[in-house]
C-alpha cells in the first residue's frame, strides 16, 4: 500500500498582492488544482467574497435587497477604509485557524496593494512560530488581458453589479481600478515572488526550500494563451477484447478502425489549429496515433499504470491467484499498489513532469491509457477525491476536449461511431461493518 506524505509541518501563508483585473483569483484556484494535486491541504481565502457574503447578511437583516458594491475601492472614505481592513484582518484569522487545525498552505486572496496592510499581515503571521509567509504579486500590463478580466468580472452574476447593465458595471469598475492605481504600492524587499504579465518573467526573493521552489515552477510555467487539451485512449487493444490488464499489445481490428478515424474526430474537435500529439512508449497509443498529421512524441511517463505481478491478467484470474490483494484494492484503490508494480498514487507522483508541460504547452493531444487520463483528467477538473479519482469513466474510442478557464475547465466529447469494449469497472459498494 502506498503511503500518504506527511506534510503536517508545512505552514505557508501565501498572500496575494495585486491591483483587481490582474488576475490574482484566477491564479489562486490555478495553485489551489496543483498543490491539491501534490495531497497538500490548501485553501483560499479570498476577501472580496467574506465581504460580499457579511454586506449581503447585513442588508437581509434590515430587509433592504440589492448590490454589495458601495465604498469598495473608496480610498478616502475613512469608515470604509476601516470596514475593508476589518474584513481583511478576519478573512487572516480565519486562514490561520485554519491552518492551525491542520491545513498545510492558505492563500489569503485579496489586493493588499500597500505597505501598510503587507506589514500588518506580517506582524501577524510573524506570531506564530511555525509558519511561513510570501507574498505573490501579479502584475498585468497587457491591455488586452485587463479588458478581458474586466469583462469576466462584470460578467459574472456577482452581487457587487446586480442592477447594473454590463456596460454601468464595466464603468464602475474601471473607475475603482483607477482609484486602486492611486495608491498602489509595489512589492517592498520581503519574501516573495513577482509574476509579470502570467508566462512572461517571474522575480523570486528569498525562496528557500522545496515546495516555494515547486511553486515557483509551476509559476514560470502558466500562460494566458487559449488552448485545449485533447485526451484520448488508445483503440481497442487485444487485451481488452480479453478484458486482460497491462501489456504491451497490439490493437484489435476495432482499435485499428479507431485509429483511421480518429484525425476525422480531431478535425471536428479542434479544426486546422495546430497541435502536437503525446503518446506513452507503449505500442497500442503509437499505432493509434500514427494515422495523424501533427508532430508526435512519446512519454515513457504516459505509460499505464504497472500492474507488476498481475500484468496480463484478467481480474477474474487476479481475484482467484489474489484473492487478498483484490480484495484490498476494490477498498482502496487510489493507495493499492499491485506487487511489483505501482499505485495510483504512484502514477500522480510521476504525472507531475507531464503536468507541468501540459500547463506551458498550447495544443495537445494526449493518446494514453484509462489511468493514466483518469489521473490527468482528474487534475484539470480539480474536484475529484482520492476515492473517486480510480472510478472516472474515460471510455474507449472518444475524444474528450478540456478547455481551461480562468476560473475552471469546460469539457466537450467526440465519440467515434466505433463500437468497443467497455473495460469500466464501477465503484464497489460495502456493507457498513456491523462490529
Amino acid at each position: 500500500k502506498a503511503e500518504k506524505p506527511d506534510y503536517s509541518n508545512v505552514k505557508i501563508v501565501l498572500a496575494l498582492v495585486g491591483l483587481p483585473a490582474r488576475g490574482k483569483s484566477s491564479l489562486a484556484k490555478k495553485l489551489l488544482r496543483y498543490l491539491t494535486w501534490l495531497e497538500y491541504k490548501v485553501k483560499i481565502f479570498n476577501v472580496g467574497e467574506l465581504r460580499r457574503k457579511k454586506t449581503l447578511e447585513e442588508k437581509e437583516s434590515q430587509g433592504i435587497h440589492g448590490t454589495t458594491r458601495p465604498g469598495s475601492f473608496d480610498h478616502t472614505h475613512v469608515e470604509t477604509l476601516q470596514s475593508a481592513e476589518k474584513i481583511a484582518e478576519e478573512s487572516l484569522e480565519n486562514l490561520i485557524s485554519w491552518m492551525k487545525s491542520g491545513g498545510n498552505i492558505g492563500i489569503h486572496d485579496a489586493r493588499n496593494t500597500n505597505r501598510a496592510r503587507r506589514a500588518r499581515i506580517t506582524a501577524r503571521v510573524s506570531r506564530e512560530s511555525d509558519f511561513k509567509l510570501v507574498f505573490l504579486e501579479t502584475i498585468c500590463e497587457d491591455p488586452a488581458i485587463i479588458e478581458a478580466n474586466i469583462t469576466l468580472k462584470t460578467s459574472e452574476d456577482d452581487p457587487d453589479y446586480s442592477g447594473l447593465s454590463h456596460e454601468e458595471a464595466v464603468e464602475d469598475y474601471t473607475q475603482g481600478i483607477k482609484q486602486c492605481e492611486a495608491v498602489y504600492e509595489t512589492i517592498e524587499p520581503f519574501d516573495y515572488m513577482k509574476i509579470n504579465d502570467i508566462g512572461k518573467q517571474l522575480e523570486m526573493f528569498r525562496m528557500e526550500g522545496d515546495l516555494l521552489c515547486r511553486i515557483a515552477y509551476f509559476l514560470m510555467n502558466l500562460h494566458l494563451e487559449p488552448r485545449s487539451i485533447f485526451l484520448s485512449r488508445h483503440g481497442e487493444c487485444v487485451y481488452n477484447v480479453e478484458n486482460r490488464i497491462g501489456g504491451d499489445v497490439g490493437l484489435s481490428q476495432v482499435g485499428e478502425a479507431y485509429a483511421r478515424a480518429l484525425p476525422s474526430v480531431i478535425y471536428d474537435a479542434a479544426g486546422n489549429q495546430p497541435m502536437t500529439v503525446w503518446t506513452s512508449a507503449l505500442r497500442r497509443t503509437i499505432h493509434t496515433a500514427r494515422h495523424l498529421p501533427y508532430p508526435k512524441m512519446a512519454w515513457k511517463a504516459l505509460d499505464e499504470i504497472d500492474a507488476g505481478v498481475c500484468d496480463g491478467m484478467t481480474y477474474k484470474e487476479i481475484e482467484e491467484a489474489f484473492p487478498g490483494d483484490f480484495a484490498q484494492r476494490d477498498r482502496d484503490k487510489f493507495n493499492y499498489r499491485y506487487s511489483g508494480g505501482e499505485s495510483y498514487r504512484d502514477v500522480v507522483a510521476r504525472l507531475e513532469p507531464v503536468i507541468l508541460q501540459l500547463e506551458r504547452e498550447k495544443n495537445i493531444l494526449v493518446i494514453g491509457h484509462q489511468a493514466i487520463l483518469r489521473c490527468l483528467y482528474a487534475y484539470f477538473h480539480g474536484n475529484f477525491s482520492q476515492d473517486d479519482l480510480p472510478y472516472i469513466n474515460i471510455p474507449l474510442h472518444t475524444v474528450i476536449k478540456l478547455t481551461p478557464t480562468a476560473y475552471g475547465c469546460d469539457e466537450e466529447l467526440y465519440t467515434a461511431p466505433i463500437e468497443a469494449s467497455s473495460t469500466h469497472r464501477p465503484k464497489p459498494t460495502f456493507e457498513a461493518d456491523s462490529s
